[in-house]
């Protein structure tokens, strides 16, 4: 019988990775995470694991690089500023085919910011924000289970593609508290050994791992095979969540805490059930395929997301002009509203039904 438990979003992510088989640790204090830096430091030691407070954001991603590179399930957490720190590290792990998990609890930015909600490290994790022409698999939850639940899901892509995987939660959902449920976690039957891991050349070749090609063509050979790799992943690993999006005019696009408030628009049947939701569950690969889908079905688009508009250039991208793209940001760590979501949606009814008179 699954046991419920109450927990934040950051404890139950952290619970989800020691679940996960993640014994390696290693992070740096920084609100709104701090959660799970202090849960890994009690659990670790309880689960012979190792946990470490690095001196820097740089040192802990350093870390994850040499413990993946050993084939040990490893992980990182902080909060969008030491995420910049890290962004080197991540492309080394990306360069060198490593599978780790990074989570990034969102606050407020630019620069310090605040502490408050915030999906404004949008573009940070689905562009790349290091160096090269490297992907991650982004996952975003929107509630205390899906940290959990997300987060296991992480461990498991990384190592089937050997690619780095982010949780990118936000303030809120790290924060919050609700009712977490576990069942026993059983690792996929077809994951392949880490036959590429450094574990000692005793009695078979040496392994090399590296992202530096010096000779002149290597390095594009290796970029083109990332390439195709993240194609791959792109046309197989799409997930999302749709609420009454056949019956909708206007679909709202939004993730983690804002995909909550527009699903309670929604599900209450406002605006006479014309609004539908798209919950991106991938970040990247990005769902632009079924938006692409709706938008050839005449449905206009309302992005809502807690920042100046980031997502909403993929979905624009996706649309193509077909149908009108409207937008619904804040800033600053300063949550959407039902209210203000309703009034927005209300104007991309009307925007559509002029545009059909």
């Amino acid at each position: 019988m699954p046991k419920k438990v109450l927990m934040t979003g950051n404890e139950a992510m952290a619970e989800g990775a020691i679940r996960a088989g993640c014994r390696h640790y290693y992070g740096y204090p920084i609100t709104p995470q701090n959660e799970v830096p202090e849960y890994m430091s009690r659990r670790m030691p309880e689960v012979d694991g190792v946990f470490l407070q690095s001196e820097s954001e740089l040192a802990a991603i350093s870390m994850v690089l040499g413990s993946a590179a050993a084939g040990k399930r490893t992980m990182t957490s902080s909060s969008s500023p030491g995420i910049s720190l890290k962004q080197e590290g991540i492309s080394y792990l990306a360069g060198s085919e490593l599978p780790a998990v990074i989570a990034n609890v969102q606050r407020g930015g630019p620069g310090l910011g605040d502490i408050g909600a915030s999906q404004a490290d949008y573009f940070q994790a689905v562009k790349g924000g290091g160096h090269g022409d490297y992907r991650m698999i982004v996952l975003a939850p929107d509630s205390v289970q899906e940290m959990a639940d997300l987060t296991t899901l992480a461990f498991d892509l990384a190592d089937r593609w050997r690619i780095p995987v982010m949780i990118l939660a936000d303030a809120q959902v790290g924060q919050m508290m609700e009712p977490v449920e576990w069942h026993e976690y059983r690792p996929p039957p077809d994951l392949a050994a880490k036959q590429w891991a450094l574990t000692g050349a005793s009695g078979r070749p040496r392994n090399i791992v590296r992202s530096f090609f010096l000779y002149p063509g290597l390095l594009e050979e290796h970029n083109l095979r990332l390439q195709r790799k993240y194609a791959e992943i792109a046309s197989s690993q799409v997930r999302l969540e749709e609420t009454g999006t056949d019956g909708a005019d206007v679909v709202i696009v939004a993730y983690g805490s804002s995909a909550r408030i527009a699903r309670g628009l929604v599900s209450e049947g406002a605006e006479g059930g014309r609004l539908g939701l798209l919950r991106p569950v991938t970040l990247w690969p990005f769902p632009s395929r079924r938006i692409r889908e709706l938008a050839e079905r005449g449905k206009a688009f309302l992005v809502a997301e807690m920042s100046a508009g980031q997502m909403v250039e993929d979905v624009r991208l996706a649309v193509e002009g077909l149908t009108p793209v409207g937008f619904y940001g804040r800033m600053g760590g300063s949550m959407l509203t039902t209210e203000e979501m309703a009034r927005e949606a209300a104007r991309m009814l009307e925007l559509v039904a002029g545009g059909a008179a």
